[in-house]
C-alpha cells in the first residue's frame, strides 16, 4: 500500500504533482503543419508525399516506416529555408490526394 507522503511526491511517474514541464513546447518554437498523403503501391510499399510542400516524397515497407522517413525531410526543408530567411513555398491549396491515399494531418515542431 502506498502512503499519501509517497503519492504526493512529484517525482513519482504515477503522482497528480509531477512536473510535466519537459513535456510543454515552449511558445516560440514554430509548428507547421505537414499534410501527408500515404498509399500502398502494387509492390505492397508504402509511398507517402507531402500535399502542402513540393517535392518530398518516399517509399517504405510500411506506413510508420514512411512518416519516419517524410517527418524529419519536411522538417529538414523547412527548416533550412527559414534558417537562411527563404519564404516557405507552400503549396496553396494543397494539393489533392489522388484516390488510393489516405491524408494525415501532422503537426511538426521544428
Amino acid at each position: 500500500m502506498t502512503s499519501d507522503k509517497q503519492a504526493d511526491n512529484p517525482e513519482r511517474e504515477d503522482s497528480p504533482n509531477r512536473d510535466l514541464s519537459h513535456h510543454v513546447v515552449p511558445a516560440d518554437v514554430p509548428v507547421f503543419n505537414c499534410l501527408v498523403y500515404v498509399a500502398t503501391g502494387p509492390d505492397g510499399m508504402v509511398q507517402a508525399r507531402v500535399g502542402n510542400l513540393a517535392g518530398l516524397q518516399v517509399e517504405a515497407a510500411n506506413e510508420r516506416e514512411a512518416l519516419a522517413k517524410i517527418i524529419p525531410a519536411f522538417k529538414q526543408q523547412v527548416g533550412e529555408l527559414m534558417q537562411n530567411g527563404t519564404p516557405i513555398p507552400w503549396i496553396e491549396p494543397p494539393l489533392d490526394p489522388e484516390p488510393a491515399e489516405q491524408t494525415r494531418f501532422i503537426p511538426v515542431h521544428l
